[in-house]
């Protein structure tokens, strides 16, 4: 029997028999891998691999997409995080169509304002200080293009409330330069879960890819069994 987790293929319904795409009967043997699409990771983050690890799904091949991740106007943070998810996903398709592909983009938000990922300390000192001693929303996009061309999507949200943080605090954590790339100019999984006075929702979500809708979204085309 395989572990929980691991990746397994739908089984197969002898000739004229009534099937149901969500009950397979558990009698009958697997397919083989080769029926099974290839998964390809739309995405060069490591926390996102990582995270797929976590539930034995492991990619064929990672292709991060080149896209323009700027905000349109008037953007809300989740309708951000939703669009490029899904542009992502449509671009590693159009390289892959007989590919499943996973794709995600994290942001945060303060309101209706998107902050940035943070490329200079002053972005970091910008971000660590808006964030200090109040509450924000961190959403991440999930799309997963199918090789018939279609798209499955979802957009979790989790909220964080961080405690205030001295100016020490901050200094040092800029210092540590591990907001460096990051949505929000903070990573939860290191130092600055110590800043977390507040979460509501999805860890992993916080994190970059949100584990339990990614696992439902794989299940939901057989590549997971229930």
């Amino acid at each position: 029997m395989p572990e929980a987790g691991q990746p397994v293929l739908p089984d197969v319904a002898p000739e004229g028999a009534a099937t149901s795409p969500d009950k397979a009967d558990p009698s009958l043997p697997p397919r083989s891998p080769q029926a099974r699409p290839p998964l390809v990771l739309a995405s060069g983050s490591p926390r996102r691999h990582a995270l797929l690890a976590r539930i034995g799904v492991v990619p064929v091949s990672i292709l991060p997409p080149e896209i323009d991740e700027s905000p349109l106007r008037q953007e809300l943070p989740r309708q951000l995080a939703g669009r490029l998810s899904q542009a992502k996903a449509r671009t590693v398709m159009a390289a892959e169509p007989a590919a499943l592909v996973l794709a995600a983009d994290t942001v945060v938000g303060v309101g209706r304002r998107i902050l940035p990922k943070a490329e200079t300390e002053a972005q970091a000192r910008e971000c660590l200080a808006l964030l200090s001693g109040r509450r924000h929303r961190v959403y991440t996009g999930v799309a997963l293009g199918l090789p018939d061309g279609r798209l499955l999507t979802r957009v979790v949200e989790s909220i964080v409330t961080f405690q205030r943080l001295s100016p020490a605090q901050l200094e040092a954590y800029v210092a540590s330069g591990e907001w460096r790339g990051k949505a929000g100019g903070y990573t939860i999984q290191e130092s600055a879960e110590a800043f977390v006075r507040f979460l509501s929702g999805s860890y992993s979500n916080v994190v970059g890819l949100p584990l339990h809708e990614t696992a439902q979204l794989l299940r939901g085309v057989g590549w997971l069994r229930p």
